[in-house]
């Protein structure tokens, strides 16, 4: 199961893989712009502390995602 979402010009791939009934593992993938030295761009990051429900998943991946993206421009002004 899988959603993009943009969010400050980067694209935010979230995936969900079943672990049990109605529970999922998640993992993001940010690309869009690359951010040179760092080369994070296209990493995909496994989310911590699951399995979660469908909903909570997709949100946590969202706001992991954000998060990442935040850190590595900064505050958004």
């Amino acid at each position: 199961m899988n959603r993009v979402v943009t969010y400050r010009g980067f694209e935010i791939h979230i995936t969900l893989s079943p672990v049990a009934e109605d529970m999922y593992s998640v993992t993001f993938q940010i690309t869009g712009h690359n951010i040179g030295r760092l080369s994070v761009d296209g990493a995909v990051v496994n989310v911590r502390r699951g399995p979660f429900s469908q909903r909570w998943a997709y949100l946590i991946g969202e706001i992991a995602g954000q998060a990442a993206i935040d850190v590595i421009l900064g505050p958004d002004n």
